[in-house]
């Protein structure tokens, strides 16, 4: 590891001028991705400055009913928090599902979102990588690519983004929130995160010397279920094949005239759709979703929505099978949260959903 300075700031502000001020500087919080990649070779900055200890570790309520959640919280405290739990357990089950939990305990929301790729070949620094060193080339099209892109992957880069986190909260139109020297702004989580391009080396929408100071979660509609599914090769500490993140609300189904029971299966309200492990970022399923809003849930309806979405597919060599992963993920975490029994029959109450489960 290359020699660095370090400074304590004392105020978000403060953070924001020093390392806008320094082109090689850097922010530090839970330091679980930063400080591998300073060991690694992949960062050397010359100056970190510590904002693990700023005011910005609250989870709070706003004024509309949805949560502010402060960039520094640590991933176990965001996890267990009764409001998570209640009202957001997509997002609960995504970040148990992530790491390991002395990681979980370090690890913070900001640094959550701003976690770098583990393509081998970026983290392997005898290998060209676009990512890692711009013009370089992409080691991985002629390698080794079972954990790589499917959809929205260029010739540069066919990396994925590995947060668990992340993919809940593009499900629930998160915000993230931003100071920079510029003063505040606000960026929609699905717009956060960058498409690789020809800039595979920008991962975010985020310029040099901005800070994410919180994330805030808007108020879900009564009766909305939501869950996440992480596909993976072993049962913990392993990074996503595939990951669904499902935010759900159903019409009531209308009754026969002589009551005995629903006429037809409920419709879909409203879904949004959120994929993680095929893509550069988190992947919002947007042609799924409005395939979906409106229709009944049915599994015929699920997979022909889902379909849509496949359909922009290019999977490479190694991972073929994370199409037909997707397609079998999305489905059964769809049956789940409209509590459709084993025999493709009614909808009755949603699963709970606390298993983490391929």
């Amino acid at each position: 590891m290359k020699p660095f300075d370090y400074a304590r700031a004392a105020s978000p502000p403060e953070a924001v001028a020093a390392v806008a001020g320094n082109p090689a500087a850097a922010f530090l919080a839970g330091g679980t991705n930063l400080v591998d990649h300073m060991k690694l070779g992949i960062a050397a900055p010359e100056q970190l400055v510590d904002i693990s200890h700023l005011p910005l570790d609250k989870i709070e309520g706003t004024d509309d009913g949805g949560l502010r959640l402060g960039s520094t919280v640590p991933n176990s405290d965001l996890a267990a928090h009764p409001l998570v739990r209640q009202r957001y357990p997509v997002l609960s089950q995504a970040l148990l599902s992530g790491a390991s939990g002395q990681l979980r305990n370090a690890a913070t929301t900001g640094g959550n979102l701003l976690q770098r790729t583990r393509c081998v070949y970026f983290q392997d620094v005898t290998t060209p990588c676009n990512k890692r060193t711009p013009g370089s080339g992409c080691s991985a099209l002629e390698g080794y690519t079972r954990y790589h892109a499917i959809l929205g992957a260029s010739m540069d880069c066919v990396a994925v983004h590995p947060s668990d986190m992340a993919v809940a909260m593009a499900a629930l139109n998160a915000r993230v929130e931003i100071l920079g020297p510029s003063g505040d702004r606000s960026v929609g989580l699905h717009s956060f995160h960058r498409l690789p391009h020809d800039q595979p080396q920008r991962d975010t929408v985020l310029e040099h010397g901005e800070l994410i100071t919180a994330v805030v979660l808007p108020p879900l509609p009564e009766g909305t279920r939501s869950a996440y599914r992480k596909v993976r090769d072993r049962a913990s500490y392993a990074f996503a094949l595939v990951s669904v993140a499902a935010v759900l609300r159903l019409e009531e189904p209308t009754e026969t005239d002589d009551g005995d029971g629903p006429a037809s299966p409920p419709k879909i309200a409203e879904v949004r759709l959120a994929l993680g492990g095929v893509a550069h970022k988190p992947w919002r399923a947007t042609f799924a979703e409005e395939a979906l809003r409106g229709q009944p849930a049915t599994e015929e309806k699920f997979r022909r929505a889902i379909d849509a979405e496949l359909q922009h597919a290019v999977p490479l060599p190694d991972n073929a099978f994370k199409v037909t992963m997707v397609r079998n993920t999305v489905v059964s975490v769809l049956r789940e949260l409209c509590g459709e029994d084993q025999s493709g029959g009614g909808v009755g109450a949603p699963a709970s959903g606390g298993e983490d489960r391929p």
